[in-house]
């Protein structure tokens, strides 16, 4: 009797056995399916997500960036329109301390606006932190663009100068432009003025460039980016703030709307 017992559990448990593999596995196969649904899900969902998202922003204006703004290099022919430019607008090239005096004391040479987001090199004798009244604007809105940007002061390292100065400084300083003829320094009228480039980023750099382009392209200054004094030499023109009304309104945006794209 307990011979057929056995031999009845051993019956069944043959006939299971072979079931059970075919169990986990059809499970096996189940779990597997269901993660492969919800990985189609998940990308479906993912893939109109993004299609949405383009078609939110497909009418939206594109911002470009400007990763690099080649140097704005100065040229024998940038400096001969630099003079003939101030001698069109009848400045005077200024001789001596008692002439910058009169010229600072008559108000045709105004004060550097320095502010938090200008600075003016300590080195710079006072009675030389002039410009011309264009000039002081002009620097007025780089500074404060620039500010608005980065959080940091520009600063002046250089404005006006005399004639007997230009004399001296040619003597100790082989890079020192003229201080007479076609290529006397713009210094000598008060329009020009140096904008330091010691200590600014790459990134402030390029954004100085781009500023600047625009309004050297309609004619309003010249720049010339030295390397060796590592300054930015402009001479900033009357029609900076003489230009009519809708075009005075632009003269700001165009370069804020380049230097903008900077990255």
């Amino acid at each position: 009797m307990r011979v057929l017992r056995y031999f009845v559990f051993a019956m069944a448990l043959a006939v299971a056995l072979p079931a059970f593999p075919s169990t986990v596995r059809h499970s096996r196969v189940r779990h597997r399916r269901v993660q492969y649904e919800r990985t189609i899900s998940y990308r479906a969902r993912r893939t109109a997500r993004y299609r949405h998202a383009a078609l939110a922003t497909a009418d939206r204006p594109r911002r470009t960036t400007i990763a690099f703004v080649p140097p704005l290099r100065g040229s024998r022919a940038s400096l001969l329109r630099q003079n003939e430019r101030d001698d069109a607008e009848g400045l005077v090239r200024i001789a001596d301390d008692a002439q910058l005096d009169e010229f600072e004391d008559e108000g045709i040479l105004v004060r550097l606006p320095a502010s938090p987001a200008l600075l003016v090199n300590a080195a710079l004798p006072m009675d030389r932190r002039y410009c011309r009244p264009w000039t002081a604007e002009f620097l007025a809105d780089l500074a404060r663009s620039h500010y608005a940007r980065f959080g940091r002061p520009i600063q002046v390292n250089s404005a006006v100068r005399t004639i007997a100065f230009q004399r001296a400084l040619e003597e100790i300083n082989g890079n020192a432009a003229a201080a007479s003829g076609d290529l006397a320094s713009p210094h000598l009228t008060g329009a020009a003025v140096d904008i330091g480039k010691h200590g600014m980023t790459f990134q402030e750099i390029a954004w100085m460039r781009a500023w600047l382009l625009p309004l050297e392209t309609a004619g309003r200054i010249d720049v010339e980016e030295e390397f060796y004094q590592a300054c930015f030499h402009i001479t900033v023109y009357r029609n900076y703030v003489h230009a009519p009304g809708t075009m005075r309104r632009r003269r700001p945006a165009a370069s804020a709307l380049l230097a903008a794209r900077v990255q």
